[in-house]
């Protein structure tokens, strides 16, 4: 009986489909023996992300990317093949013999599309390719665990966090988002998301190479194109600009949620953020959003209002006209503004007026100055008659820096509660219009300085007689010394006990080399004083390294308590202290490595708190209350340490906790057990309520803190969570509403 031919055609396609699911299987790394064929999944090590070939949107075309695992909605974020895509499912990723990561098709595999073509000299099976926690996709070279490639420096559409924007001029590389062409296919579009390094560095958003929104510069807190601050609960912000770097990194601060930002194909830039218990994404903004965003809205030397979505009106700054009224009149803005005709801004008692609230012009050709203030900023631009205007570099602490232009102003718009102050220059008649006050400017001017005068006086006697108190209190002696909440460190100190201390300093050169130059990827967390991040010395030492940062405020003084106290301290229960490094403005503390990181990464997170059975955490609670009564008793200074908590207490390989971070310890005496301050530090949930509310502290404030932590770990829940109905019982009372009621579960 002859078979017809579409059933055989059907039949030989259900076979092909079940031998291709057959052969699907999950990765968790790929090597010159273990390639990912079409239908594979390659898997981060906590199954977050996932990487494979797919198809987007309504194509049938096939793509290398990577996506969130977790998440019901498949989005891909990244691309490898997205202008050389395959026809068919015979993909196969795959490591060549010289080490290269390849993607090639058509069954032969004579047709590459796609390489990482960072070839070795290094054996066979020197090198491998991992999906990492971060959804960062490396190639890795086993001797010595290099990173010879990574999907983060080639960015498709999509920005996550440890993702970096910007450039390293070193390398050349540089850090850029592309659109897609559209849903349906990956390919480069039109759009580009970089930085234009002309004159002062500036984030733009370009058409086909031509601006389309200027994002700005950054301003210590946000882009200056943008209102709102970057740096919040979700997300904050690390900021790059030196010789070596000039780029810009989200890290994530609430892993319960899961943020992105996409440049999307119809030259929208769109924040995402993934709530689990939304199930969907939310979208959090959405820019250019306003007329008044795009590149040049109103021509030079005015400004663009936004009064609603749907209309923008242009003004000439103080001091301008319209180049063409009735061009002007037509609401044709593009010929701009200039000078008021008859006008003299040189030599001619000319000054600066200030337009509030704006996005500082175009600073492709600006003059920059992170020394000056702004008031020796206004005296150098009021000396070069080329010089149009100025406005702070740095909108922290009041605005610091100089901003100075020398040419028209470019793209300004207004805001309605934040941004910078820029002063434009004016003429002489302009000036004394517009700063005019009641008719008597100078008697304002008089009264501010007479009263600035008997501030100063007051501060004066107020200091002199605090010298006099201090010279008649009697000297703290060595058994007696503690670190006092309202003195005033200087950073040179450091530096000078650096000579003579004890303990081993290593070269900076040294430490950036064992953490891959301060690789994101090395970052092991952040706290206030800075980030730490895991390193390996050339002696195959591994090492934690805790970096201050520069623009922390508090972190120079826990440093410095931290370096006294812990190179004195010698416990098994307590972390061990390598060595410092403090060179130029760097200070860095080298600690011992901790594979197992800290207490809580065990008893909060589901899956691991299962390792964590009755007699290992019996073992971990007697490990830390022995090195509490080592700081208490045992040691050479009394210590308290006033931050005791889950997440300072680290496991080494075998489990056993070691106390950590000391930079809100107290010496006391050898005779004192308790002490005051008026500087509350730590962590609330753990104080003790006489330390919290009243700022009385002492032995007993550890031993609240540590019976805060077993009971956390006994519970394997945090203080903080609620309990029951009651929305206000912590753990704490959680527990003493059980004991109350005699109730033992």
């Amino acid at each position: 009986m002859d078979v017809p031919p579409l059933v055989l055609l059907l039949c030989l396609h259900t076979l092909l489909l079940l031998l291709h699911h057959t052969r699907c299987k999950t990765l968790n790394t790929i090597s010159q023996t273990i390639p990912l064929h079409d239908g594979d999944v390659l898997l981060s090590e906590n199954k977050n992300f996932a990487l494979g070939l797919f198809s987007p949107g309504n194509s049938t075309r096939r793509f290398i990317g990577t996506w969130y695992n977790k998440v019901s909605e498949h989005t891909v974020f990244w691309v490898a093949n997205r202008d050389r895509p395959i026809n068919d499912t015979s993909g196969v990723l795959s490591i060549n013999s010289h080490g290269d990561l390849v993607l090639h098709c058509c069954n032969n595999g004579s047709s590459t599309l796609w390489s990482t073509n960072v070839s070795t000299t290094n054996s066979d099976n020197a090198t491998t390719a991992q999906l990492q926690d971060t959804g960062n996709f490396i190639l890795l070279q086993r001797l010595g665990n290099r990173i010879l490639w990574q999907s983060f420096d080639h960015p498709s559409d999509t920005l996550i966090p440890f993702m970096k924007l910007g450039r390293d001029p070193r390398t050349g590389m540089d850090w850029v988002l592309t659109s897609w062409r559209s849903e349906d296919d990956p390919g480069s579009g039109n759009f580009t998301f970089r930085f234009d390094f002309m004159g002062y560095p500036q984030l733009f958003l370009y058409k086909n190479g031509a601006p389309h929104w200027r994002v700005g510069p950054w301003m210590g807190l946000r882009w200056s194109g943008v209102p709102q601050k970057i740096s919040n609960s979700i997300v904050d912000i690390s900021f790059e600009n030196d010789q070596k770097e000039f780029s810009i990194l989200y890290g994530l601060r609430n892993t319960s949620t899961i943020p992105r930002m996409v440049v999307k194909s119809s030259g929208m830039i769109q924040r995402f953020i993934w709530h689990a218990r939304d199930s969907q994404w939310n979208e959090l903004g959405t820019a250019p959003a306003f007329e008044c965003d795009y590149y040049k809205a109103c021509g030079p030397n005015s400004y663009c209002n936004t009064y609603n979505a749907d209309q923008f009106n242009c003004t000439c700054l103080p001091g301008f006209e319209p180049q063409s009224l009735a061009d002007w009149l037509l609401r044709d803005f593009s010929g701009g503004c200039i000078r008021s005709r008859g006008s003299s801004t040189c030599l001619s008692r000319e000054g600066f007026v200030k337009v509030a609230l704006v996005k500082v012009p175009d600073t492709s050709r600006a003059y920059v100055s992170m020394s000056m203030s702004l008031k020796e900023c206004e005296r150098e631009c009021l000396k070069n008659c080329s010089c149009t205007a100025y406005a702070g570099a740095d909108e922290r602490q009041g605005g610091t820096g100089c901003l100075a232009w020398y040419d028209d102003l470019l793209d300004i718009r207004t805001f309605s509660n934040t941004g910078q102050d820029l002063y434009v220059r004016v003429d002489a008649s302009t000036l004394a219009r517009l700063t005019k006050k009641d008719g008597s400017p100078r008697k304002w001017l008089i009264g501010v300085t007479l009263l600035a005068g008997v501030i100063l006086a007051f501060l004066v006697v107020l200091f002199m007689m605090k010298k006099r108190h201090r010279r008649t209190r009697p000297s703290a002696t060595p058994g007696a010394a503690h670190f006092g909440d309202d003195e005033s460190w200087n950073m040179q100190d450091i530096e000078y006990d650096s000579r003579t201390s004890d303990l081993p300093f290593f070269d900076l050169s040294t430490i950036a080399t064992a953490t891959n130059n301060f690789s994101f990827i090395n970052k092991l967390g952040k706290g206030g004083f800075g980030s730490v991040y895991k390193g390996v010395l050339d002696n195959g030492m591994e090492i934690a390294v805790k970096r201050l940062s520069k623009s922390s405020g508090q972190g120079s003084k826990e440093f410095q308590n931290e370096v006294t106290l812990i190179a004195k301290l010698q416990h098994r229960n307590l972390v061990k202290i390598l060595g410092c490094c403090i060179q130029g403005d760097e200070k860095m503390l080298i600690y011992e490595y901790l594979p197992n990181k800290s207490l809580d990464s065990f008893l909060f997170n589901e899956e691991k708190r299962s390792l964590l059975d009755w007699r290992k955490r019996f073992e971990i609670a007697m490990g830390i209350a022995r090195g509490i009564l080592y700081l208490h008793q045992d040691s050479r200074l009394r210590i308290i340490h006033r931050d005791l908590k889950a997440s300072n207490v680290l496991l080494d390989a075998s489990m056993n906790p070691k106390i950590s971070d000391f930079g809100m310890a107290r010496i006391c005496g050898g005779d004192q057990v308790e002490g005051n301050t008026r500087r509350v530090v730590g962590t609330y949930g753990y104080m003790s309520p006489e330390y919290a509310m009243e700022g009385l502290f002492s032995i007993k404030s550890d031993v609240y803190s540590f019976g805060v932590l077993l009971l956390e770990i006994i519970s394997g829940k945090r203080n903080s969570s609620f309990y029951q109905d009651n929305s206000s019982s912590n753990l704490i009372g959680h527990v003493r509403e059980l004991i109350s009621h005699d109730n033992t579960h």
